[in-house]
């Protein structure tokens, strides 16, 4: 079995104190919760790919983060770092390129896309070569509302920045993550531009009634840019709003998300996972089932159990991601 997850803050949570290059079971659990990724557990899980993120937090009242593009700038910079220390140190495997992708099961290492959440860090248009050159190859150019676009809680169209952000990461043919925009910056990306898309960690608006998931006209949208939607699993992007909080989330809740993009698309090409377990949340956030990366293969039996065949749970669990990067990259 070979599995892709294309949403993992590998480096966000190696730099605020999380000892990743562990299993999960021996970190210290914190205010986010009880940890559930570690490489080991991701070798363990049969984790070949991933998108690894690079994740900077804007300031709020509650959390100290960034206050200006040039702080922003500055923590994606240490997190470049940290990803390629892993890389030279053989803990990860940098894909740039379709020829740096695992070739399947075999693949005894964890390889690694890096995915850029939220596009503050990029100061101006002309800072995308260095990311490029750093190795980023996704660009979400949300997370919350930022310079460039409308984002989760803050609706709004893209911004006159946005609009040139967008030709610039064109022209340097850089994937777009659609994951956290606002409805209006949205379409008005897939106006824009021609480029590939995808969703990295992203739920079903049918579903779970927020701006943070995707209504069905935007799955029918990324499907036709030939686009793949990673689910997320965190508990409350999977339980109905009436629902949450009075139980766990499951594997079967994730199913649900799988069968509805299924039913609305018409087949099960571009649906995956991009968990994003770790992501500002703990082990008690995620489906019961799940206590670490290591027990994803699990996935695969509650997608047999409803109605699934052989070949599309294996195109769910990886080979519908191995497919987009191997058309998307360069």
């Amino acid at each position: 079995m070979f599995l892709v997850d294309a949403h993992l803050d590998l480096a966000y949570n190696a730099l605020r104190g999380r000892q990743v290059l562990l299993p999960a079971r021996q970190q210290t659990a914190d205010n986010e919760g009880i940890p559930s990724v570690g490489l080991p557990d991701l070798r363990d899980g049969h984790v070949g790919l991933i998108c690894a993120t690079i994740f900077c937090a804007p300031d709020s009242p509650n959390d100290a983060g960034y206050k200006s593009a040039e702080e922003a700038h500055a923590m994606a910079s240490q997190q470049i770092d940290w990803y390629r220390r892993q890389f030279d140190d053989g803990q990860l495997l940098a894909v740039r390129t379709r020829a740096d992708l695992p070739s399947g099961p075999e693949a005894a290492s964890i390889s690694a896309i890096i995915l850029l959440e939220g596009a503050d860090p990029i100061r101006t248009p002309e800072d995308v070569a260095w990311f490029v050159e750093a190795g980023v190859r996704i660009v979400g150019l949300a997370w919350r509302q930022t310079r460039y676009a409308g984002g989760t809680g803050a609706p709004g169209p893209l911004t006159a920045e946005g609009i040139r952000l967008v030709k610039e990461l064109d022209r340097f043919r850089i994937i777009h993550d659609a994951s956290h925009l606002a409805e209006a910056s949205f379409w008005q990306l897939l106006d824009l531009s021609p480029g590939k898309l995808i969703a990295s960690h992203s739920n079903c608006r049918a579903i779970v009634p927020t701006d943070r998931q995707l209504s069905d006209a935007m799955i029918r949208a990324i499907a036709g840019r030939d686009g793949v939607i990673g689910i997320n699993f965190y508990d409350r992007f999977l339980i109905a709003p009436g629902e949450y909080g009075k139980q766990r989330a499951t594997l079967d809740d994730v199913v649900t998300h799988v069968r509805h993009i299924c039913d609305v698309i018409g087949d099960d090409r571009h649906v995956g996972i991009g968990t994003d377990m770790d992501g500002g949340l703990g082990r008690e956030q995620i489906p019961v089932e799940i206590e670490t990366s290591a027990d994803l293969p699990r996935l695969a039996d509650a997608l047999g159990a409803r109605g699934l065949n052989d070949t599309a749970v294996r195109n769910i669990l990886g080979d519908n991601w191995r497919s987009f990067f191997a058309q998307a990259l360069p």
